[in-house]
């Protein structure tokens, strides 16, 4: 054994002690950590001889850790971001340290280790029974897996197997929707389905939720079976589709749902905010970002369907050393991958330390947040809300001068102060700032700093 790797495995539990220590320190300062960092660190070669933990640990601490940016703290309002709750943490070293790959059952609990831990999800979003599911890295598979199955389900509809024979006799494809995620987009080419394959269909008045009627008339036009990807929670304003009002369009004409619930499905945990949800149960696939709301770490999502035998058709695994589909499916034969790293620990812990009671004081706090800064800023002059804020998104503009350079200029400041990060959109064809609250550590003295670092780069 390389006498560098020999010393750390003498050593082991000091290697993890200090790597436990540093990470603690950095995730106890982490609320006053800037939230936009340095870069540009000057590459080096890869060492000859080893520098053992210590070393790198060393080298890591001089170089690299000043540019990593405190997007896991409480005032990181960009994207939709979280951060990893205590247990969530932990729960992720012990898939390092169990390093159990889940994609089989054989001589490990894995299998239904996660299994367990997508009933658990599965109930706290009002899914039921009906959905099964599994991890996958983050929304953007989430949605190529809940569309790679409407895409075997069109081939059903015509009599063919896509999986099988490719997509040459599956014919023109229809998706439509009101307000699509970008995700959408890049999983309709990645499918060989086509980017060109997405038929906006227009909003309601002022909202990013589809119009239903109009929806309807575009089915009719169709004259077939076709996709619809309905939204809960749209990325600038938090706009929900009535998701009851879709599912009960199939009853006039064919059509996949899949619904992007990327982080709006955890309005199902607060009673104030489940009606927005109403009707997810009914979706044929779901896409939920764990990564997101419940503050686990990267990367982690999981996808529902209530087709698990298409799931099977579109990426069971040949390999005779893997075996074949049962009619309890190893995951191997249920996702993209064949090597899968165990993300459901971290998930499992969180829920399990802080369990639904814990989770919906998380969502309903982000919430208060978010109006909080809604609230302050709709007071402020120089300030326009572009939306209500329905639920832990606040979309503004800027009264005097909107023009791109204007709010590009604003963004930049915002993040020169190091208090909070917004991320920058377009909306209605305004230019406009979104402020995204979603870290477990987030309180209203958040919001309060927040809105002082954006007052003040507004001068």
């Amino acid at each position: 054994m390389d006498p560098v790797l020999a010393a750390d495995l003498a050593k082991l539990r000091d290697v993890l002690g200090a790597a436990g220590r540093y990470a603690a320190d950095v995730v106890v300062g982490m609320g006053e950590r800037p939230v936009v960092a340095p870069t540009g660190v000057e590459p080096v070669g890869l060492p000859e001889a080893g520098l053992g933990f210590d070393g790198a640990l060393a080298a890591f601490t001089r170089r690299w850790e000043p540019g990593f940016s405190g997007s896991a703290g409480p005032r990181y309002l960009g994207f939709v971001t979280g951060g990893a709750t205590p247990a969530a943490l932990a729960g992720d070293w012990l898939a390092g340290a169990f390093d159990q790959n889940a994609a089989a059952h054989d001589g490990s609990a894995a299998k239904g280790f996660e299994q367990e831990t997508v009933r658990w999800l599965a109930s706290l979003f009002g899914l039921g029974g009906a959905h099964s599911g599994a991890f996958v890295s983050g929304a953007t598979m989430s949605t190529f897996v809940g569309l790679a199955l409407a895409r075997e389900w069109l081939g059903e509809q015509r009599g063919v197997s896509v999986a099988q024979h490719g997509t040459g006799g599956l014919g023109p494809v229809a998706v439509f929707s009101g307000a699509p995620h970008s995700s959408v987009h890049k999983a309709l080419a990645m499918l060989g389905l086509g980017r060109d394959s997405l038929r906006p269909v227009p909003t309601l008045p002022g909202r990013e939720a589809v119009d239903v009627e109009r929806l309807r008339v575009a089915l009719a036009g169709v004259g077939g079976p076709a996709v619809v990807v309905g939204n809960a929670g749209t990325v600038n304003t938090v706009d929900f589709d009535d998701l009851a009002a879709l599912a009960r369009l199939r009853e006039q004409h064919p059509f996949w749902l899949h619904v992007d619930a990327a982080f709006g499905a955890f309005a199902a945990l607060s009673p104030a905010h489940a009606p927005l949800v109403a009707g997810l149960a009914e979706a044929d696939s779901v896409c939920v970002d764990l990564h997101k709301w419940l503050n686990v770490p990267y990367d982690s999502a999981v996808q529902f369907t209530r087709r698990p035998d298409l799931q099977v058709r579109v990426f069971r695994n040949s390999a005779a050393y893997l075996g074949l589909p049962t009619e309890d499916p190893d995951f191997v034969h249920l996702t993209p991958e064949n090597s899968r790293r165990l993300r459901a620990l971290a998930a499992w812990f969180t829920l399990s330390a802080y369990g639904r009671d814990g989770h919906r004081e998380v969502v309903e706090r982000c919430a208060a947040s978010a109006r909080r800064l809604g609230d302050l800023l709709a007071e402020t002059p120089s300030v326009r809300l572009l939306a209500p804020v329905r639920l832990n998104v606040v979309c503004f503009t800027l009264a005097d001068d909107p023009s791109p350079e204007r709010v590009a200029e604003v963004s930049r400041a915002i993040a020169a102060t190091g208090e909070t990060f917004l991320s920058p959109t377009v909306y209605n064809g305004q230019h406009a700032l979104r402020a995204a609250f979603g870290n477990w550590r987030t309180t209203s003295s958040d919001a309060d700093r927040a809105y002082r670092a954006i007052a003040r780069a507004m001068g």
